[in-house]
């Protein structure tokens, strides 16, 4: 099928703003199927607990992994808006060869700010645990070389499946703005993992080898991005991607380590027996996040195609997609809720299920609409100070989403028996 023309884009949306209930149900069954990919974050929080000896050997690996997820979470949705918009507007072609200089550019411009992130979010990630958690400063140095190797790994293979769910998803109808984050963020909260697990494990290998190896890999990792920023640092689009990711980095930052110490907080609640909430938690921060991606993605084309205007009030348009993507994640916190349960008991006990399902509803209505709205606002504020809201839109959304649906699950485990064990 070839690709559709701006004109076509704009003429076909023009029709869907006229028919909110097909919106509606457009954006529930787009929504449902991109949010069907978020099953793979149980299988990213199975690995948690399948790797939980090796974790459990390093005590600030629980701590830092929500800001491993997090900025990686940041920097993929930099990457995803970036291309959902350009493949809109025609500027990035779909292909993997002979593609637009916009587009390397910004894969370019992604490379850099993923080493600049892990070294940022890498130090203060030290601070915090050696001022909260007492670790010593070789742990602090142990910290800093783990979160370099861990996201630019994970960057490096996740970037050429990200061009192609987001160009198979263009050239077959569906609209990347649904569909590429939500699909992404459960491969990459699934390669973080893999990735966490694996620097973790070299790190303990004997004699200081695994550190050492660890250390020659960042090295390289600095030497590359040296590299691209003295060779492509005139260039307009590579340039304005660092400055105006830049100027989100300092507070993400901040916000993904906090995230990482309420976590820590929680493991305290339900260590001795909710192991499905490790399982859930990656699937659940996920879908969460979706929502405001697909809420967020969708005003930036729009804001671009100049079919919305740069007015908060004109949320109201968006209603049906709003609708559309809160609803079927409650539908999937309901699977999410009863997969995750059987998994980690081997048997349904109603009354215990009974209290999980509460935990993830209350979760999803505290967090699902406060994320939908902050999506919303800062594309419609960034645009109108002259700036690209793809740059700012989901690398904000995906960090605070980690951090209120982490806050909302404290809440409601809080309301319905974290404490509790399970038969």
């Amino acid at each position: 099928m070839r690709a559709r023309s701006t004109d076509e884009t704009a003429t076909e949306s023009t029709v869907h703003l006229a028919r909110p209930l097909y919106r509606f149900i457009d954006t529930f069954r787009q929504s449902f199927l991109a949010f069907s990919v978020d099953l793979g974050g149980l299988f990213a929080g199975s690995l948690l607990v399948a790797f939980s000896e090796v974790i459990s050997l390093v005590p600030w690996a629980l701590i830092i992994y929500p800001a491993i997820l997090s900025m990686r979470g940041v920097i993929g949705g930099l990457f995803c808006g970036r291309l959902s918009t350009a493949l809109h507007l025609g500027t990035i072609k779909p292909s993997f060869t002979h593609n637009t200089k916009e587009f390397y550019s910004l894969f370019y411009a992604t490379l850099t700010l993923t080493f600049q992130s892990s070294l940022m979010i890498g130090a203060v990630a030290s601070m915090f645990t050696i001022f909260f958690w007492k670790v010593s400063s070789a742990d602090a140095v142990s910290i800093l070389t783990v979160m370099i190797a861990t996201m630019n790994l994970s960057f490096l293979i996740a970037s050429p499946i990200t061009l192609a769910v987001s160009s198979f998803s263009f050239r077959h109808g569906l609209d990347p703005d649904i569909i590429a984050y939500p699909v992404m963020s459960t491969v990459t909260d699934i390669l973080d993992t893999l990735c966490l697990v694996w620097t973790l494990k070299l790190l303990l290998s004997p004699e200081y080898f695994g550190l050492q190896m660890l250390g020659l890999l960042d090295i390289g990792f600095l030497f590359l991005i040296l590299f691209l920023l003295i060779k492509h640092r005139k260039e307009s689009s590579f340039a304005r991607t660092i400055k105006e990711f830049f100027l989100t980095l300092a507070a993400v930052t901040i916000i993904v380590n906090v995230t990482g110490h309420i976590l820590g907080k929680i493991s305290e609640i339900i260590r001795s027996g909710r192991p499905e909430i490790y399982m859930v938690y990656p699937a659940v921060i996920d879908t969460i996040g979706d929502v405001g991606s697909v809420v967020g993605s969708i005003a930036t084309t729009r804001l671009a195609l100049g079919m919305l205007s740069s007015s908060f009030k004109s949320i109201m348009k968006n209603t049906p997609e709003i609708v559309g993507g809160w609803l079927s994640s409650a539908v999937w916190f309901i699977l999410f809720s009863l997969i995750s349960f059987y998994s980690t008991h081997r048997a349904i006990v109603f009354q215990e299920w009974l209290s999980l399902l509460s935990v993830l509803l209350t979760l999803n209505i505290l967090a699902a609409p406060i994320m939908a709205v902050i999506s919303y606002g800062v594309a419609v504020l960034t645009y109108r100070k002259g700036l690209n809201p793809d740059n700012f839109v989901i690398p904000i959304e995906s960090s605070l989403s980690d951090s209120i649906t982490t806050i909302s699950l404290f809440v409601a485990l809080s309301l319905f028996g974290g404490v509790g064990k399970t038969t």
